[in-house]
C-alpha cells in the first residue's frame, strides 16, 4: 500500500530513469560499443599510458652485461622447452635440454636485455617483430618468457643472488607482464585525457547515489523508513 504518493512517486521517477540510462549503457552507441566496453577500453588505455616503465628498467640492468648466469629451470610442459631455448639462444646463451629442464648458461645483462627489447615491441604494438624473431606466436613468446624468468628468479633467490634475483623481478614485473597484458591496446596519458577519466568517475559516484535515492524514496512512499529509537529513561 502507497501511503505517501509523492515519496513514492519521486522513488518512481529515479527507478525508472536509472533502468533508462541502464538500457542506454548496453547499446552499442559509444563508437561501436556499449558503455561498459568503452569505460573498460579508455581506462584499459590509461592504464597502459602509465606503465612505461621498460626504459628505465632498461638503464638499472646495464651493469648486469657481462655477468655469467649459470643456472637450470625446470618449465611446465615438454612443449615448451624447444621455444623457450629459442629466447635464450638469441640472446647468445649456451642452452642445453633435458625432458622439461634447461641448464643456460650466458650472459644474464644480454638476457634481461633480450627480453626487454621483446617486451617493448610488444607494448608499442609490434608482435610482427617479435614473432619473425623466434618463428612463432608473439604472445607464447612473451608466455615463455614470463615462464622461464619467474624460475630464474626463485633460482637466484635460492642461491642468495638477492640483486640479480631482483633485476629479473624488475624485467618481468615492469616490462614483461605490462608488454604481454596491454598488447594491442592503445596508450593515453592521463594529462590528456584527464576530462574524459574525471567524467567516467564522476559519472559513477552519481549513477551509484542516483539507485540509493530511488530505494530510500520508494520505501518512504510505502512507509518503510528508518528512525533513530527513542531512548528510554528509568524512572
Amino acid at each position: 500500500m502507497i501511503r505517501n504518493k509523492k515519496q513514492f512517486s519521486i522513488g518512481m521517477f529515479f527507478a525508472i530513469t536509472f533502468f533508462g540510462v541502464l538500457f542506454l549503457i548496453f547499446l552499442p552507441v559509444f563508437n561501436g560499443k556499449n558503455g561498459l566496453q568503452y569505460a573498460d577500453d579508455s581506462f584499459n588505455k590509461l592504464a597502459k599510458g602509465s606503465s612505461y616503465f621498460i626504459p628505465k628498467v632498461s638503464k638499472s640492468v646495464e651493469k648486469f652485461v657481462g655477468r655469467p648466469l649459470s643456472i637450470s629451470i625446470k618449465l611446465d610442459r615438454a612443449e615448451d622447452v624447444e621455444n623457450t631455448a629459442k629466447l635464450f639462444t638469441a640472446a647468445g646463451a649456451k642452452v642445453d635440454a633435458k625432458d622439461i629442464e634447461l641448464k643456460v648458461e650466458g650472459d644474464l645483462g644480454a638476457i634481461l636485455q633480450s627480453a626487454l627489447k621483446d617486451a617493448d615491441a610488444m607494448y608499442k604494438n609490434d608482435g610482427k617483430s617479435v614473432s619473425e624473431r623466434y618463428g612463432y606466436d608473439e604472445k607464447k613468446v612473451m608466455k615463455n618468457w614470463w615462464q622461464a624468468l619467474t624460475r630464474i628468479e626463485k633460482n637466484l633467490k635460492k642461491e642468495k643472488l638477492i640483486v640479480e634475483a631482483k633485476a629479473v623481478s624488475d624485467v618481468t614485473k615492469k616490462a614483461v607482464e605490462p608488454g604481454y597484458n596491454f598488447y594491442q591496446i592503445d596508450a593515453y596519458r592521463v594529462s590528456d585525457h584527464a576530462g574524459m577519466m574525471s567524467g567516467l568517475l564522476i559519472f559513477y559516484v552519481l549513477y551509484t547515489m542516483w539507485w540509493g535515492f530511488a530505494i530510500f524514496y520508494l520505501f518512504e512512499g510505502v512507509g518503510l523508513s528508518m528512525k533513530k529509537a527513542k531512548v528510554k529513561k528509568e524512572v
